[in-house]
Formats: structure tokens, sequence, C-alpha cells
């Protein structure tokens, strides 16, 4: 009879890391009741409330003020925790090796008008058509994107800060733009780099289109690669030529073409393979620049347009539209510009940017982000990041236990698992190895129409129950 492994490394690994956040608490009855509450993540089906993970720990009774006050009264201590959860991860990546993270921004839906950094935001759960707004809490997540394993990668959450609008809201936390938050972001990751020796790690950067603004690429921190998507419309200059007369020198050149007109050119397009998600995706690149934004003269940026190959889909050709990336240029020892890295690492990791967005499906739709309604602000704000930061030792306890395509073989006839695993698969493995591996025999059989046999029925089963506890 097949039955789910228990695999008691995930355990070990999980309370490691937990053991590695100890000194963030003052006390040790406030640090075993984070951990209690940690566990109860796991064991809770339901909305992820506190009470409702009271409940799956047995604590019915129980005063439930004790553990609210671990949000309210701050004894979570989230920057000194994502400090640790860096240096755990630093395990997993060489000194000279390139260190990958995307940034994004998402919303977790609120009801109370009160609540710390609730405004008003665009509802992503309305169709294009018709776009509607909703009450909700804007949040910037900066990633760790786990190294690379037969094409796969998952986002690891590292960084998670309330990114508030002026109109929310606020008793405690200030407003915050979302590239000022991917700013701060960097500069930390710098700042931890030096902290733990590493002074010249290599960085890279992966957002979408929203953080493709002037005030982000002039306030880049050195050392960091920053890769985005652009617009197909967007204004780009040459590099100013050699000063000449008096005044002033220029800093820009010519208007260059936009990338919509760029793609739209037939010649010096590049064929390339990437292996992503386990198959080979055929690309045309072309790469073109450096050019400079308005507003950041002195970031050169190169210019790189992707196009997949045209394919049928029910009968119909389908193409789809080219793509846009900026990323900023480094100078060779001949003083020329160049690429930071190498074309296919670009892409590669441009590509597995998505694997943020699943996270924040993830977290939000299985894992119960933002469910803990905590009314004090902050709670409201702490609750959240408690949520991402247990997440993140859930996913680095599972890629430290099996990798990230090892998983632990699917029971069932009808699917064998994908090529890696996902949170539902890795949240099934940790309950196995927290209640045991055990059989499961199934019983069928059909039932009359009639309740007084039915009740019979019913009586005989349970008397078959408890006769094969007994044995």
């Amino acid at each position: 009879m097949p039955t789910f492994a228990q695999n008691t490394e995930l355990l070990k690994q999980f309370f490691l890391l937990l053991d590695a956040h100890r000194p963030t608490y003052n006390q040790q009855r406030v640090y075993e009741r984070a951990r209690a509450l940690a566990l109860a993540e796991l064991f809770t089906f339901g909305k992820h409330t506190v009470t409702q993970q009271l409940v799956a720990l047995g604590l019915n009774d129980a005063d439930w003020s004790a553990w609210y006050r671990l949000f309210s009264e701050e004894r979570f201590d989230a920057a000194a925790s994502r400090s640790i959860l860096l240096g755990e991860t630093l395990q997993h990546v060489g000194p000279d090796e390139l260190y990958v993270v995307a940034g994004d921004g998402t919303q977790t839906p609120r009801s109370s008008s009160k609540m710390e950094g609730a405004g008003w935001q665009r509802n992503p759960r309305t169709p294009p058509f018709k776009i509607g707004i909703h009450r909700a809490q804007r949040w910037f997540n900066g990633s760790w994107l786990l190294p690379a394993e037969n094409g796969y990668s998952r986002a690891l959450p590292l960084y998670w800060v309330p990114a508030f609008t002026e109109k929310s809201p606020r008793q405690v936390y200030g407003p915050r733009k979302e590239w000022e938050a991917a700013v701060d972001f960097l500069t930390w990751l710098r700042q931890e780099f030096v902290a733990a020796g590493r002074p010249d790690q290599p960085l890279l950067m992966v957002a979408d289109g929203g953080y493709d603004t002037v005030p982000l690429w002039e306030h880049l921190p050195d050392g960091v690669i920053l890769m985005v998507r652009s617009a197909k419309n967007r204004a780009l200059y040459q590099l100013p030529g050699p000063p000449s007369g008096h005044g002033r020198p220029r800093k820009y050149g010519e208007r260059a073409p936009n990338p919509q007109a760029i793609w739209r050119q037939r010649h010096g397009w590049r064929r390339m393979v990437l292996h992503v998600r386990g198959l080979d995706r055929h690309l045309q690149v072309k790469v073109e620049g450096p050019f400079i934004r308005r507003g950041a003269a002195d970031r050169p940026l190169f210019l790189i347009v992707v196009r997949g190959k045209s394919h049928r889909r029910d009968g119909k050709m389908i193409r789809r539209q080219p793509l846009p990336f900026l990323v900023n240029a480094v100078q060779n020892a001949d003083g020329e510009w160049e690429l930071p890295l190498p074309l296919e690492t670009l892409l590669f990791w441009m590509w597995q940017r998505w694997e943020i967005e699943v996270a924040h499906r993830e977290m939000k739709t299985t894992f119960g982000l933002g469910n803990k309604q905590c009314s004090n602000p902050h709670a409201a704000v702490a609750s959240v990041q408690w949520s991402a930061w247990v997440y993140g030792l859930l996913l680095l306890a599972g890629y430290r236990t099996q990798g990230l395509t090892g998983g632990a073989a699917v029971p069932t006839r009808w699917w064998r698992g994908s090529g890696r695993w996902s949170l539902p698969t890795l949240w099934r493995d940790f309950r196995a190895a927290l209640w045991g591996s055990y059989d499961f025999w199934a019983l069928w059989a059909t039932t009359t129409g009639n309740w007084y046999e039915k009740e019979a029925f019913l009586r005989a089963l349970t008397n078959a129950a408890y006769g094969a506890a007994r044995t």
C-alpha cells in the first residue's frame, strides 16, 4: 500500500533554523511560544488567524493575549530575523558566485478603514475592462532566488517591508514608494555582505516594469546589477560625444529608437536556447546600446529585446509580442561599456523572476499570509512579516533536505508529481514527518436508502474499526 514517506531530516533542518533565531528573543518562554506558533502554521487547515492556530495546538481554553503580544509588542523582531535568514542563505552561495534576488510589490486585502496602511488600491481581482478598487496594505517583497537546478528555482522571501501609500491611514509607519523600498533592500544587502566578510559579492536583482523608474536607476547602489522589464515606447538617448568648444558638456546624445522600433528591425537577431524548468526554450535576442535615460545620465543601460518562435495552437499561428529589458552597463579595462554578465545568465534569471509571483500566490492563497486580523498598528505589520518569515524557513528547510527536484514521490496513480516540489507538496511532507507514516486502508461499500438498515451498517462498521484498533 503506498504511503507518504516520513522524512525526519525536514524537521531537523526546520528546528535548526528556528534555533538559529533564538538570539532575537529576550526570554525563553517567548521563544517557545514563537516556536509553537511556527509549528501551528503547519497544522492549521482553515484561516491562519492567531486563535485558529491556538485551536490547532490544542490550546482552546488558553489565554490568547500572550500569543497576540508576540506581534503587538514587537517581540518578533522582523529586522533581526531577516538578517539571520540572509546569513543562512549565504551557506549555499560562494563569495565569488552570483547572488540573485527578485523584487516586487504585492497587496494584502483588508476590510478595516482604520487598519495601519490599509488604503485604497487597485483591485487585481477585477477584470481589465472594468478595473475596481479595494482596501489593501501594500508591501515590498525582496526575495532570494535559490540556485538553479535543472532549470528550476524558487523565491525565498528575505526583506518583507511595508510600502504604504501617502493617503493610507498610518500611525506608526511612514509612506514609502516601491522604488524606495527597492533601494533600501539593495542597500541592506550590500551592508549585510560587508558584515559577513563578502564586500565583493556579485549581486543581481531582477524586477518587472514597475521598477524601470528614473529614481531607482539614479539611486542604484554601487556593485548592484539591475535588470528590469521596460516599456515598448521607452525614451532612450545615445551617449553624448566628446565635449567640444566652450560651455557645459552635454549630458545626452541624440534620441535613440524606442524598443518597439528596434524589435521591428529584421537584422541583427541572435538565436539562443535556454534550459528553463526542464525544457529548452528557443529565443531570438537583440542587444542594443549603451543608452541613457533622461534624469539618469550617469547610468548607461543596455537594451535587450527578446522574442520567441511562432507556434501553432488550435490551428492558429501564435506569436507573442517581444519583450524589452534594460540592464545597467559596466566598463571594462579599456573603458568600453559592456554587459555586466553573460547574456544567457541575464535572460535565465530574468525568466525566473516569475517565481516571486508564485511565492505571492502560495503565501496569500495557501499559507494564509494576511489572515491575522490584528488591529494594533505594530501587529498589523509584524503579523504579515511573520507569515513571510515562516514561509521562508519552510522553503529553506525543504531545499536543504531535498534540493529543488528531489522531493518525496507522490503516492498516486493519476499524477506522479512535477519537476520540482510545490508548497502543498512540501507542506504534506512536513505533516507526514510530524504525524508519522502509516497505511491507510480504504473501505468502500454501498449503503441502502433505508435509515434503519444504514444505521445497522454503520454500527457494524464502527465495531469492526474498534476491533482492528485493538489488534
